[in-house]
């Protein structure tokens, strides 16, 4: 597909599932929290995973939904140290690193917007390389709003310049898509494929790409 970059100035990037495999996340929350939970509360496997995602499904979209120390707290067990224990499937998505390189070679502002909390934003830019190839890094948690809230998208803009027309943002989530939408963001880009586990989908509403390679900017 063609981008027309010279109309671009600013990129915000999602990180899990955009940047990084959604792999991690979805094994970790459906398979070994589950697990290790029902071993922590001596329960069986099955009936801890209904009652999980159950309460998954109670604060989906909310800032709790992603907040490890709610998490740990809910459940009693440590949330961050369980990530820890399969932290070796934290993996960059395909031509991550070369094209966050040849947005900075563009001169495009290149920022990530997250939802992960704090804790897990920490692990994984420890585990890749994507760090040094951003601008900003902000998380939801910092102005206690979800990027499904339009509150999100006003505090973003107080804290850091840039201009929504000629900003481009890429997320694999439709909700999130919708409310950047929503703000006049106005590029916008889905992810086909966010875990590299599961099969491509469509993102309905919104232009998707597979993998970075289709986007590169000229150099």
């Amino acid at each position: 597909m063609k981008i027309d970059w010279n109309n671009i100035d600013t990129v915000l990037l999602d990180m899990d599932g955009t940047l990084l495999d959604l792999h991690f996340d979805n094994f970790f929350w459906l398979t070994h929290l589950p697990k290790r939970y029902a071993e922590h509360h001596n329960i069986c496997p099955d009936k801890a995973t209904n009652e999980l995602l159950n309460r998954f499904k109670e604060k989906r979209g909310t800032l709790d939904w992603y907040c490890l120390e709610y998490w740990s707290k809910e459940l009693s067990v440590n949330i961050r140290q369980l990530k820890e224990e399969i932290s070796h499937l934290i993996q960059e998505r395909p031509y991550v690193q070369k094209f966050l390189q040849q947005l900075g070679d563009n001169g495009k502002q290149r920022i990530l917007i997250t939802n992960a909390h704090p804790q897990s934003l920490e692990l994984k830019l420890a585990a890749t390389g994507i760090s040094t190839l951003l601008d900003h890094i902000y998380t939801s948690h910092q102005f206690n709003q979800p990027k499904e809230s339009q509150k999100f998208w006003h505090a973003l803009a107080q804290q850091q310049h840039f201009d929504p027309a000629k900003t481009l943002f890429i997320d694999d989530s439709i909700d999130v898509l919708r409310s950047a939408q929503q703000y006049g963001i106005g590029h916008l880009l889905g992810i086909s494929q966010p875990d590299s586990r599961q099969p491509s989908r469509p993102v309905d509403g919104f232009t998707v790409i597979t993998h970075f390679d289709e986007i590169l900017p000229n150099a």
